[in-house]
């Protein structure tokens, strides 16, 4: 019986694209795709969100591509024009499964610590959960287990209890050898069909 409900936040909850930035700083998308393709990558950026500083993350990046200095240096001293908001539809499941009172919720993101405190600000629903867990703050990330660890350890969560969901496949395969039920994220229509596999209804 799922009574606990786990969220990842990156776009799942909360849009966040690169390329809302770059497009801005180059003339072409071509441009922009090889960019985060090669130099700022998602990998890089999962080395701030493991706990690495901002500052010591750009500096080594420079240090490779001293030819971009500016635009790296742009990732994160404009990382808020990345945002583009709230995912409407998974916000507004969200709010009807909370005011079911029948589930906890906890959210479990790659972020870093630096960082996330912006987004705190901006999304008042990050008030809604029971606890948030970001690996900025612990030093390590999904899809490492001993991330997932942390989060029932703290909350006494049982993996077997809970429905994780994320948009990222190597997550939600993560989380599945660890005995918990996982959706990958897609959409917000998929996301309700899908939650009522596991017995869980918003209506």
């Amino acid at each position: 019986m799922i009574n606990t409900i786990i969220f990842d936040l990156g776009n799942v909850l909360i849009n966040w694209d690169p390329k809302l930035l770059y497009n801005k700083l180059f003339d072409s998308e071509e441009k922009t795709n090889h960019f985060l393709e090669h130099i700022c990558t998602l990998t890089w950026n999962e080395e701030q969100d493991a706990g690495r500083s901002l500052e010591a993350g750009t500096k080594a990046l420079i240090e490779q591509y001293p030819q971009h200095k500016t635009e790296i240096e742009a990732y994160y001293g404009r990382w808020e024009e990345m945002l583009n908001g709230p995912i409407e539809g998974t916000v507004e499941i969200f709010k009807k499964l909370k005011a079911t009172g029948k589930y906890k919720f906890y959210a479990l993101t790659n972020w870093s610590a630096e960082l996330f405190p912006i987004a705190l600000r901006e999304f008042n629903f990050l008030n809604w959960f029971d606890g948030i867990v970001v690996s900025g703050d612990e030093g390590i990330r999904k899809p490492e287990a001993a991330f997932f660890q942390i989060l029932f350890d703290r909350y006494q969560v049982n993996p077997a209890d809970a429905v994780f969901i994320d948009d990222n496949l190597r997550n939600v395969e993560a989380a599945r050898k660890l005995g918990i039920e996982s959706i990958r994220f897609t959409s917000a229509e998929e996301l309700r069909e899908s939650l009522k596999e596991y017995e869980v209804t918003i209506d």
